[in-house]
C-alpha cells in the first residue's frame, strides 16, 4: 500500500505520449495563396485555425468548400480531424494535406496524434503543425 500512492502520484504527473510527423516537398516555394478545404462534418471549425495561424505567418490563405475554390490559388489544403470525449471533447488526431491545385502533387503532409485526456488546445495544435510546414515571410 505504501508504494501505491506514490506510483499513483508518478503516474498522474506523466504526460500523455504524443506525436508529430511533417513533410515539406523542395519545390514548395511557389505557394503563395493556400485554400483550405472545410470540411462539412467539422463543427470545431479546424479550417478557421488553419487560416489564421497561415495569415499569421505571411501567406494569403481562405477557407470553404472545395466547389467555391477561387481562381488564382496554388495549393489546397485538406484535413481530417479525429475527436474523443471523456467528460470533455478533445482532439486526438489530427492530418493536414496540401496538394497543388494544377497537378494535384502532394506538396507537404502534417500528422499530429496525442491519445491521452491531456491534450493541446485545437489552436496549439494546429500551431504546431504549420510551424515546421510554413516559414514567416
Amino acid at each position: 500500500m505504501k508504494f501505491l500512492v506514490p506510483l499513483l502520484a508518478v503516474c498522474a504527473l506523466l504526460p500523455g505520449c504524443s506525436s508529430l510527423t511533417t513533410h515539406r516537398e523542395a519545390a514548395f516555394g511557389e505557394v503563395h495563396r493556400i485554400y483550405v478545404e472545410h470540411r462539412l462534418t467539422d463543427n470545431h471549425r479546424i479550417d478557421d485555425l488553419i487560416v489564421g495561424e497561415l495569415q499569421a505567418r505571411g501567406y494569403d490563405a481562405t477557407s470553404g468548400p472545395l466547389t467555391m475554390l477561387p481562381e488564382g490559388v496554388d495549393a489546397v489544403i485538406t484535413y481530417q480531424d479525429r475527436w474523443a470525449w471523456d467528460f470533455k471533447s478533445y482532439l486526438i488526431e489530427l492530418n493536414l494535406e496540401m496538394h497543388s491545385t494544377f497537378t494535384a502533387k502532394p506538396l507537404a503532409t502534417g500528422h499530429y496524434h496525442q491519445a491521452s485526456a491531456y491534450t493541446k488546445d485545437p489552436a496549439d495544435v494546429v500551431a504546431e503543425i504549420i510551424a515546421p510546414l510554413f516559414p514567416r515571410r
